[in-house]
């Protein structure tokens, strides 16, 4: 899952959380806290949140050489399937799951959801919205499928194999039995619009959740 840092430079605190996603997350991760990163790619964000948060971090990566990366930096990590169970990983046994910009990418998004909703007290999901004004303009006006900043990639060279919207995240999670606690759209300035019209407007957002039967 090492798209999640695609296109940020191995440089350092500085290049994550100029990510307004990475940014907000860090934001609502609580000091001391046991964290738990599916897909965590090179450890690089989990390293931050070490250093800034004093975590106690896990990540989970498909892709050896990111595995590697984190071993590097010192991350533990499981090199681990994401679209299998995570039956190595017990009910709710850390304060906080992480996904993010990765639940596009699996098979079985509503399995991965049960887990993090299983496997934390609370998940943080970062979420790509696909019903971004770019996108629908580019289908509509390009007839194409959309490129930009968050879609760098072309229509068959891409990782993204489920194409949804911040509505469709928040009917998935009802039909689940998944409570979405907050959402924090993020859009160009987190303007007004961006939080009235997140759906339209904003080109991510986060979604803090948890399980309803626990």
């Amino acid at each position: 899952m090492s798209s999640k840092f695609k296109g940020i430079p191995d440089t350092g605190a500085d290049d994550i959380i100029s990510r307004p996603d990475l940014r907000r997350i860090a934001e609502l991760i609580e000091s001391g806290s046991r964290v738990l990163d599916l897909g965590c790619g090179n450890g690089e964000f989990l390293h931050y949140l070490k250093k800034v948060k004093n975590i106690r971090p896990l990540g989970v990566d498909l892709d050896a050489e990111m595995v590697g990366a984190c071993v590097t930096r010192g991350i533990p990590v499981i090199h681990g399937d994401l679209n299998s169970k995570l039956d190595f990983l017990q009910d709710q046994s850390f304060d906080c799951v992480l996904l993010t910009r990765v639940l596009q990418e699996l098979a079985h998004p509503e399995e991965i959801l049960q887990e993090v909703t299983r496997i934390g007290r609370r998940g943080l999901v970062g979420f790509i919205n696909f019903g971004h004004i770019r996108n629908r303009m580019q289908l509509f006006f390009a007839g194409r499928m959309p490129r930009g900043k968050n879609l760098p990639y072309e229509w068959y060279d891409t990782p993204n194999i489920h194409l949804g919207t911040i509505r469709d995240f928040r009917e998935l999670c009802a039909r689940l039995d998944i409570e979405i606690m907050r959402s924090f759209p993020i859009g160009r300035e987190r303007s007004y619009l961006d939080v009235k019209l997140p759906n339209l407007l904003a080109h991510a957002c986060i979604f803090e959740i948890r399980s309803r039967k626990h």
